[in-house]
C-alpha cells in the first residue's frame, strides 16, 4: 500500500459536526514527514533508512513536533502539507527520555495554523479524543482514552504516565492527539496489541502526553537537548517473558556488551532490587543515578548465576548528530 492510497475506515473517522471547533482546520496542522537516514547511522538497522510518519505544527514560525524515532540521525527531512506544498525540514532537537523531536521547517507552508497545547494531565479513561495523521478527516480516528499507566519499551524507554487510546490508528507515528477542545494533548508513538477476555485482540495506540514536553521545551529550543542529566543507558534490548526479563540482544560496543551480557541472559536483580518486568528493570537502573553510573546486575545463564557490572553511558553519544542546513 502506497502512502497515498490508504485511509481510515469510514466508520472510525471523526464527523466534523460532532466537534465544537473546525476539525478540518485543526487536522491541516498535521503534515506528512519523510526522513532519510544514512546507512551507517546507529539506528539504521533497527529503524531503517527511510522513515515516514506525521508531524504537527506547534509554532507560527514553522516549528513541528513529532516522535523521535522518525527523525533520529536523519540527514534529510521533507514535510508535505495537506494542500500538497512540500518543504525541507531540519531536526532541531530530540529527547530520548520522552521520545519527542522538534523539526524546523526550512520553508513556508502557507494556509495552516499551529495547534495550541491542551492539558494532557486532565485526560482520563473514556475521554473522547481524535488521533489524526497527515491527510485530514479520512486519515483520522475518532476514539477514546483506554487507560493511563506506565509504559516500558524494550529499547530502554520508560514513560511513567503514558496515554493509551482506542481504536488504534493504523499509521500512528507522529499523529496528533486532539482533545474535545481541539487542542494538542499528545503525539502518537506506537501500536500495541492487548488480549481481551474471550480471546479477542484489542489494538491500542500509545500516545506520549504533551505534559512531557512543556517542562523541557525551552531547553530543546535553546540547545537541542533537555537540561535534565542523561539517563543511564546500557545498550541492550530486553524482553518480558513469563519467567521474568531476559536480554533480547546487545549493541556492539555498548556497555552491556563490554560487560559480558549475552542474549538470553535472564536479569534477576539490579543492585538489591529484584526484576520481574520491564517497568521495574528500567526504574531500578534509573534509580542508581545518571549516565556513567555502574549498574550491578545478577543474571542467570545456563543455570549459572553471574554478577556483571556494566558502566552505563549516555545514549546520545552513540547517535549521529543532525547536519546543519
Amino acid at each position: 500500500m502506497s502512502d497515498d492510497d490508504w485511509e481510515v475506515p469510514s466508520a472510525l473517522q471523526p464527523d466534523p459536526a460532532d466537534y465544537g471547533f473546525d476539525l478540518r482546520a485543526k487536522l491541516d496542522a498535521v503534515v506528512a514527514l519523510k526522513a532519510l537516514v544514512p546507512p551507517d547511522a546507529f539506528s539504521a538497522n533497527s529503524l531503517g533508512t527511510e522513515r515516514e510518519g506525521s508531524a504537527v505544527l506547534i509554532d507560527a514560525k514553522g516549528l513541528f513536533l513529532t516522535i523521535g524515532y522518525l527523525v533520529m540521525e536523519s540527514e534529510t527531512i521533507w514535510l508535505t502539507a495537506n494542500n500538497g506544498r512540500v518543504v525541507q525540514g531540519h531536526c532541531l532537537a530530540m529527547d530520548t527520555d520522552t521520545g519527542f523531536a522538534l523539526v524546523q521547517s526550512l520553508g513556508t507552508l502557507d494556509g495552516i495554523s499551529p495547534l495550541e497545547f491542551g492539558d494532557s494531565t486532565a485526560l482520563k479513561a473514556n475521554d473522547a479524543m481524535v488521533l489524526g495523521a497527515s491527510g485530514g478527516i479520512s486519515r483520522a480516528v475518532a476514539g477514546q482514552v483506554a487507560s493511563r499507566q506506565p509504559f516500558a519499551g524494550y529499547w530502554e524507554y520508560l514513560l511513567e504516565d503514558a496515554v493509551f487510546t482506542s481504536p488504534a490508528h493504523p499509521h500512528w507515528g507522529g499523529t496528533a492527539c486532539l482533545n474535545m477542545e481541539g487542542r494538542l494533548v499528545g503525539i502518537g508513538s506506537l501500536i500495541l496489541q492487548q488480549g481481551e477476555r474471550g480471546g479477542r485482540r484489542l489494538d491500542l495506540n500509545m500516545v506520549v502526553p504533551i505534559q512531557e514536553l512543556t517542562p523541557i521545551l525551552p531547553a530543546l529550543l535553546r540547545q537541542g537537548r533537555s537540561d535534565n542529566p542523561p539517563r543511564p543507558w546500557l545498550g541492550m534490548l530486553a524482553v518480558e517473558e513469563e519467567e521474568g526479563v531476559s536480554v533480547g540482544s546487545v549493541t556492539k560496543g555498548a556497555p552491556a556488551e563490554k560487560a559480558g551480557l549475552r542474549t538470553k541472559d535472564r536479569i534477576l536483580t539490579v543492585g538489591q532490587e529484584n526484576v520481574t518486568d520491564l517497568v521495574g528493570l528500567w526504574r531500578s537502573i534509573r534509580a542508581l543515578g545518571n549516565a556513567g553510573v555502574p549498574v550491578p546486575l545478577r543474571v542467570e545463564r545456563n543455570d549459572r548465576v553471574l554478577s556483571l557490572t556494566p558502566v552505563s553511558a549516555d545514549r546520545r553519544n552513540f547517535l549521529k548528530q543532525p547536519r546543519l542546513h
